[in-house]
């Protein structure tokens, strides 16, 4: 896993722009449930049965976290082949396929599944749709880890879109038995574009059981909508190959922010980010620790940014319990921490 050094950038200057100076800092942000089980889930693991524990691709996708889960003795790889025989290995959050389940099994490892349960739920609704013989249009993006495990619940029935434009050239072999599921960290606005679209195409076209988009995912864009109105610079933090992250600066540059960028640490902040700048917008990630975001307050206190308002659109207090295998510490007692732990650290 390549590391992401901190840069030693210089501390950004103060300098004077037309207006007040100001942070719309949003709420919701940063960790949600299934990112704080998982997180957690592997703690414990280390916890209960020492390092090595081996996590299978990124818990969760931020960089930050999974170097210091490194630090503690987690070791990620890519697939389970590279885990000894016997040995803990940990499925991240995005979820695995049946096949990848298999395989772990086939070396007698002993698995813990971190799925994020919402996203267990989707993989529930492949299933059910491919035996009854429905084609299942699956909104997401190819190769990425949620993608792979839920288009590997039902490989025949499953086609994934892309995008909006894919839907208007995606074929389907029965027009009046098709569905559409979606990863749960995209865009609301574009996957609802992109089901309208195969609606025009397919007007037969049913709907999942419920809303695969998250819960997080959504509350996190609808709050960096009303943030963005008024700013003129968006900050996300959040990695590079998290989707929701990416989504974010989206959605604030589509919503009336003059700029938006994504940073994994404050120390990615430029200077000429914040030139003639007064109000700042920041937000940050379903994967990403409340600390990162601190930092980024601080460095733009630092120029001039010292007043921070919160803008909060939704509150959150969903929990889901540990994987089963760590519900219980060593000695067989419940866990005071099989509710996850970490879910309230955002708040003010």
């Amino acid at each position: 896993m390549p590391r992401i050094p901190r840069s030693r950038r210089a501390a950004l200057q103060d300098n004077p722009v037309d207006g007040h100076k100001r942070v719309l800092l949003a709420a919701p942000r940063g960790y949600c449930a299934g990112v704080d089980r998982a997180v957690v889930a592997v703690e414990k693991a280390l916890e209960r049965y020492g390092a090595p524990v081996y996590v299978r691709k990124q818990i969760v996708h931020n960089i930050h976290v999974v170097t210091e889960l490194e630090d503690k003795g987690a070791i990620f790889v890519e697939e389970v082949d590279e885990v000894p025989e016997g040995a803990h290995v940990v499925f991240s959050a995005h979820g695995v396929s049946p096949a990848v389940v298999n395989a772990a099994s086939d070396r007698g490892l002993q698995a813990i599944d971190a799925t994020c349960p919402l996203v267990t739920k989707v993989h529930r609704e492949a299933v059910r749709f491919a035996r009854d013989d429905f084609e299942i249009l699956l909104i997401g993006h190819d190769g990425h880890e949620e993608v792979e495990g839920t288009a590997g619940e039902a490989p025949d029935h499953v086609t994934v879109v892309n995008s909006p434009e894919e839907a208007d050239t995606v074929e389907v072999r029965d027009p009046s038995k098709v569905v559409w599921l979606s990863q749960t960290t995209l865009s609301v606005d574009e996957t609802m574009e992109t089901v309208n679209r195969l609606r025009t195409r397919f007007p037969e076209l049913q709907n999942p059981p419920s809303d695969d988009i998250c819960y997080a995912t959504q509350n996190r864009q609808v709050a960096i909508k009303k943030v963005a109105a008024e700013a003129e610079l968006v900050i996300v933090v959040g990695s590079a190959n998290s989707s929701n992250s990416v989504r974010l600066v989206e959605v604030a540059l589509e919503y009336g922010a003059k700029a938006a960028y994504r940073v994994d640490y404050a120390d990615e902040v430029k200077q000429e980010w914040l030139d003639g700048v007064a109000t700042v917008g920041v937000t940050s990630g379903a994967s990403v620790p409340e600390v990162l975001v601190r930092e980024v307050l601080e460095a733009l206190s630092g120029a001039g940014y010292a007043d921070v308002e919160e803008v909060r659109t939704a509150e959150e207090d969903l929990m889901f319990s540990l994987p089963k295998e760590l519900r219980q510490d060593a000695a067989g007692q419940r866990d005071a921490r099989a509710l996850g732990g970490r879910v309230s650290e955002t708040a003010s």
